[in-house]
C-alpha cells in the first residue's frame, strides 16, 4: 500500500532553540477587529515573543493578507529560529473542524519541508495532529520516479501548548491514531482494482487486523455458497476473482458487561454495473465502491488500537460486480442468508444485495449496536452533494450518529425512511425486489432494502457515502484527490460514544 508515513509529533512550551533552522512556523490569524488596523491578528500569541508577533503581523499585513478562513501566507521574518513563518488564515471560526481545516490546507502547501513548528495546537491539539497527518497524506504507491514525490514531506511536527500535561499528550496520540486510521481507509479505496480484488481485499485485512491482535476469519466462494449467502454469491458471479467474505472480532470488553458493536461495510472491489452496466464515463471512479469497507475494517483496527472497553465486530463482505457469461441477470431471484428471495430488477443495485447478507449474518451475534456503511446510492449525491452523508436507521440511533457525524467534521445528515417507500420494493415473484420501479427517493428506497435484515431490538444506522467517500474534485481542507477516508472518524466517534456512555 501507500508509502505515506505521518510524521512524529512532539510537545512544546516554546520554540526549540535548536534543530529548527530549516524548519517552518505555522500560526493561525483572523481578520482584525478594528477598523483602523486592517492586517490579520496571530491567534495564541502568547506562545511567542511579543517582537516576533509584532514582526509576522507587520510582514502579513505589508504583503495584503486578511485572515480569511483558509488564506496562507508564508514570510520570513527576523529573529526566529525557523526558516519562514506560514500564516493560515481561520476566519472568524472557533470550531476544531476550523482548526483541522487549517492544519490540512498548510500540510498540502509544505512541499520540500520536513520540520514544522505550530501554534494551533494551543487551541486544539487532537484537530491539529488529524489536519496535518489528513492535509500532509499523498498516495504514491503507484508513481515512476518521474512523476513521484521529490521529497519525503514532513517528518516531524512540534506542537506548542501552554502545558504539556497528561490531556494535551492523550489528544496528540487520540488524533495520530484516529488520521492513521483514515490514511488506512484512504490507501485502500485509492488502491486499483487491478491490485485489490477481493481475495486481496481479504488477505490485506487480515494481515492488518493480526498485527492487532483481532481474530480474523475469511469465507471464500465455496463456504459462501455452502452457507446461503446468496447474495455475496450472486453479486460476484460474473468476475472471474470470486467474492468472500471477512469477519474482524476486536473483543474489548475482557468478559465485563459491555456493549458489542456490529459494523458491516459494502465492499465491491469494482463496480461495472453488471449486466445493467453502467455508462463509460466516470466508470473508473468505481474503484472507490469498496470505500464502505475500508472504513470499517480501519475502524475495527483502530478501537483494537486505542483498546475501546467494547466489543467491535466487522462483517465484510467484499465482491467485484461484472458482466459475462455467468454474471446474474435482471429478473434473476436470489436467496439472502436468512433465507429472504429477491427478484434483481438491476444488477447494479448490487451493494445492498451483499450488505443484506452481511447484515444478517452481523445480527447472529445479537449486538446492541449495528453500523453500516456504503457507497450505495447515486440519490445520495443527488440528495446531499458530494461532501454529507446520509443517515438513515432506527431514529434514536440515527440521529445519534449523525450528530457525532457532524460535531468530528463529516457531516453526516438524518434522513427518514417514509413507510410509503417500502411498498415500491415488493416483488411480482419473490419476497422483495432490489430496486422501486421508479427513482424517487432513492437513497431512502436503500435504506428500506437494508432495514428487511435488521433483527428486532438491534439499534441501527445506515451511512451512504456515495460522495463523500471518493473526491472526484481538487482537494480542500485536508480532504485530498482520491479517497477521503470518510465516515471512519465517524465511526469511531460513535464507538468511543457508545464506550463511555453506553
Amino acid at each position: 500500500m501507500s508509502a505515506y508515513t505521518a510524521p512524529s509529533f512532539t510537545l512544546a512550551t516554546s520554540i526549540p532553540q535548536r534543530g529548527v533552522s530549516a524548519a517552518v512556523l505555522l500560526v493561525g490569524v483572523r481578520p482584525s477587529e478594528k477598523e483602523s488596523d486592517k492586517g490579520p491578528k496571530v491567534v495564541d500569541a502568547q506562545l511567542l515573543d511579543k517582537a516576533a508577533v509584532k514582526s509576522i503581523e507587520a510582514a502579513l499585513k505589508a504583503v495584503g493578507a486578511s485572515g480569511s478562513a483558509d488564506q496562507l501566507t508564508r514570510v520570513v521574518v527576523d529573529g526566529l529560529p525557523v526558516a519562514s513563518v506560514l500564516a493560515v488564515g481561520l476566519g472568524k471560526s472557533d470550531s476544531a473542524e476550523a482548526i483541522r481545516r487549517a492544519a490540512g490546507v498548510a500540510a498540502r502547501s509544505l512541499d520540500n519541508v520536513e520540520i514544522l513548528v505550530t501554534t494551533l495546537s494551543e487551541r486544539d491539539v487532537d484537530a491539529t495532529v488529524q489536519g496535518v497527518v489528513l492535509g500532509g497524506y499523498r498516495f504514491a504507491e503507484f508513481r515512476s520516479a518521474k512523476t513521484a514525490p521529490k521529497d519525503a514531506g514532513l517528518q516531524k511536527v512540534t506542537l506548542l501548548v501552554g502545558d504539556k500535561g497528561r490531556a494535551q499528550k492523550d489528544a496528540m496520540e487520540r488524533g495520530a491514531a484516529v488520521a492513521t486510521a483514515v490514511t488506512t481507509a484512504r490507501d485502500f479505496v485509492n488502491t486499483p482494482p487491478s491490485h485489490l480484488f477481493p481475495a486481496e481485499f481479504a488477505k490485506r485485512a487480515k494481515a492488518l487486523a493480526t498485527a492487532e491482535g483481532i481474530e480474523v476469519e475469511v469465507l471464500d466462494e465455496k463456504e459462501l455458497a455452502k452457507a446461503g449467502y446468496g447474495g455475496i454469491v450472486g453479486v460476484g458471479k460474473g468476475s472471474s476473482r470470486p467474492p468472500r467474505l471477512v469477519r474482524l472480532t476486536y473483543r474489548g470488553a475482557k468478559g465485563k458487561k459491555a456493549k458489542t458493536v456490529a459494523l458491516v461495510g459494502k465492499g465491491i472491489t469494482f463496480d461495472t454495473g453488471g449486466i445493467s452496466i453502467k455508462p463509460a464515463g466516470g466508470m473508473e471512479n468505481m474503484t472507490s465502491d469498496m470505500g464502505g469497507a475500508a472504513a470499517v475494517i480501519a475502524v475495527a483496527l483502530l478501537a483494537a488500537r486505542r483498546q475501546l472497553p467494547i466489543d467491535v465486530i466487522a462483517t465484510v463482505p467484499m465482491a467485484e460486480n461484472m458482466p459475462s457469461a455467468t454474471a446474474q441477470r435482471p429478473g434473476d431471484v436470489l436467496t439472502h442468508l436468512d433465507g429472504t428471495t429477491v427478484e434483481v430488477i438491476n444488477t447494479d443495485a448490487e451493494g445492498r444485495l451483499i450488505l443484506a447478507d452481511a447484515i444478517v449474518r452481523a445480527c447472529q451475534d445479537e449486538p446492541d449496536y449495528l453500523i453500516d456503511t456504503a457507497t450505495l446510492t447515486g440519490a445520495q449525491l443527488v440528495a446531499l452533494g458530494t461532501r454529507t452523508p446520509g443517515v438513515m436507521g432506527t431514529d434514536e440511533f440515527r440521529d445519534r450518529v449523525s450528530a457525532i457525524s457532524q460535531s468530528v467534521g463529516e457531516n453526516g445528515w438524518a434522513m427518514p425512511l417514509p413507510e410509503e417507500l417500502r411498498d415500491d420494493l415488493k416483488s411480482k415473484v419473490a419476497d422483495l425486489a432490489n430496486v422501486t420501479n421508479h427513482r424517487n427517493g432513492g437513497m431512502l428506497a436503500a435504506g428500506h432494502y437494508l432495514r428487511e435484515f435488521v433483527a428486532d431490538g438491534v439499534q441501527w444506522a445506515h451511512i451512504d457515502v456515495a460522495g463523500p467517500a471518493y473526491n472526484t474534485g481538487g482537494p480542500w481542507g485536508y480532504t485530498p484527490k482520491g479517497g477521503t477516508g470518510v465516515p471512519v472518524r465517524t465511526i469511531f466517534g460513535v464507538l468511543e460514544d457508545i464506550a463511555e456512555n453506553g
